[in-house]
């Protein structure tokens, strides 16, 4: 495995290779990055994965700075999964004063983007110089940022970037919880219930598999028992899986999605329901 950290020697590495997966992370890698790493190498002769932490896509308020960053750890969990890791300074991804970017779609403004206010911009951007960068066949994302992941898909489309995107699984805990680097953040008594969030999802998916179509009405009744426990909640939603529109009764694949604070730590999940 070869550690990289300048555009240069990237670009010169990777001239001759034909077959590229790639996985963009920000490092402080778990479980559920690793799985990304080894779906990758189902899939292209040579695996990168990229550790960045993107300044673009933080807000003034959040934890750009606080933001774990483990590139010794992270290294030695890619050995003999990964060919090369590349790992920027932000001067290297930003050379100059960022006044180009890449402008989501509309849906970039709901769910997340609605209290995130230009996050993926910020992500749409970094990940398309990372493309042009790497200029892979193939990349991973996790479905647990499954708003990312619809950015992404929207912007390969409309792009004509030849890139296959694929999603991945949300890699979970024992008791459910989606795994993020994030919850390193929570406290034991918070780690514990953490794990209501993607109970609550499952049991919005159990109500639409007996039939419930009152979206509204099932979306209030979950943040209102979130909010019950002491959760901060920013939104539960039942949306289409296919744009994250907001489905008709008729819509047989939907997906939950959720946003909330638990102390100080915000924690995102979803499920996909298949009617």
């Amino acid at each position: 495995m070869q550690l990289i950290h300048s555009v240069a020697e990237l670009r010169a590495r990777l001239a001759q290779e034909m077959s590229v997966a790639f996985v963009p992370t920000m490092g402080n890698l778990h479980e559920g990055h690793i799985e990304l790493v080894r779906i990758a190498r189902q899939h292209g002769s040579c695996v990168v994965v990229s550790i960045f932490v993107n300044p673009l896509q933080f807000g003034p308020n959040e934890d750009f700075d606080k933001y774990p960053r483990t590139l010794e750890a992270d290294c030695a969990k890619l050995q003999g999964l990964a060919d090369v890791v590349f790992a920027p300074m932000v001067g290297e991804m930003y050379p100059e004063k960022q006044t180009i970017f890449v402008e989501p779609p509309p849906i970039a403004n709901e769910l997340c983007g609605a209290f995130r206010p230009g996050h993926f911009l910020g992500v749409a951007t970094v990940v398309l110089k990372l493309f042009n960068l790497v200029q892979p066949q193939i990349a991973i994302f996790g479905k647990k940022d499954y708003q990312q992941l619809a950015v992404i898909r929207q912007m390969v489309i409309q792009l004509n970037l030849p890139i296959t995107i694929i999603g991945a699984e949300t890699a979970r805990a024992a008791d459910g919880l989606a795994l993020s680097s994030r919850n390193q953040y929570l406290s034991a008594d918070e780690r514990t219930e953490a794990a209501f969030l993607s109970q609550i999802l499952r049991g919005m998916g159990v109500a639409l598999k007996e039939g419930e179509t009152g979206y509204a009405g099932l979306e209030e009744k979950a943040g209102a028992a979130l909010a019950k426990r002491g959760w901060q909640v920013e939104y539960v939603a039942v949306r289409r899986q296919a744009d994250l529109g907001v489905p008709e009764k008729s819509e047989r694949y939907l997906v939950l999605l959720a946003a909330a604070r638990l102390g100080k730590t915000r924690l995102i999940d979803n499920i996909e329901v298949g009617l």
